[in-house]
């Protein structure tokens, strides 16, 4: 039996894995990692953003993300496109719905920047599976509590260059531009692999 692939996105281990200003504001349903809004980031600020971005993400609730979850918040995400996309709420998208003018200088209709485009053949979902394996620790295919907060905590840890227990602006910029980089690498050689087979 094949294994489905776990897709998480690739914000998600971001979010709590560094500090600094970016992570101060609310970060997608009103969840905010920086407690305090210093700029600075603590260990335990991490540990527990986390544990909030588990439990949103866990869609089903039973303790683990699972493909379900993803497909889950795949569906619900779906309908609130569809939703926004039928501006006359009849069930149905028209072509005018879907490619309204545009302002002047601006091309493409309500479909541009729904798809993954500008990442490589393999999107963000590349982007995704590869936060998911190094979160699975055990490779079972579903990643629990314990995993996830252990990779972002190994992500924080990380970030935190100067070990004193939290992530500045200068340390989550220097993480991200160095997992940026990481990422670059992983997805050119699956893009490889991906046109060699």
């Amino acid at each position: 039996m094949v294994k489905k692939h776990l897709v998480i996105g690739f914000s998600a281990l971001a979010l709590v894995a560094g500090g600094g200003a970016a992570l101060a504001h609310n970060h997608g349903g009103g969840m905010k990692v920086d407690a305090d809004g210093n700029g600075v980031l603590t260990r335990a600020e991490a540990e527990t953003g986390a544990s909030a971005m588990f439990a949103k993400m866990d869609a089903d609730g039973n303790g683990a993300i699972t493909p379900a979850d993803h497909e889950a918040r795949m569906s619900a995400h779906r309908a609130e496109m569809f939703a926004m996309i039928d501006t006359d709420k009849n069930g149905q998208i028209s072509r005018a719905e879907f490619m309204p003018p545009r302002p002047e200088g601006k091309r493409g209709g309500m479909h541009q920047g729904m798809g993954g485009g500008g990442h490589g053949k393999m999107g963000m979902r590349g982007h995704g599976k590869m936060m998911a394996s190094m979160a699975d620790a055990n490779s079972d295919g579903s990643i629990s509590k314990a995993e996830f907060t252990a990779a972002a905590l190994s992500h924080f840890d990380k970030a935190d260059t100067n070990k004193d227990g939290q992530v500045s602006a200068d340390e989550h910029k220097a993480m991200r531009e160095q997992m940026h980089e990481q990422m670059r690498g992983k997805m050119n050689e699956m893009n490889h692999d991906h046109a060699e087979s």
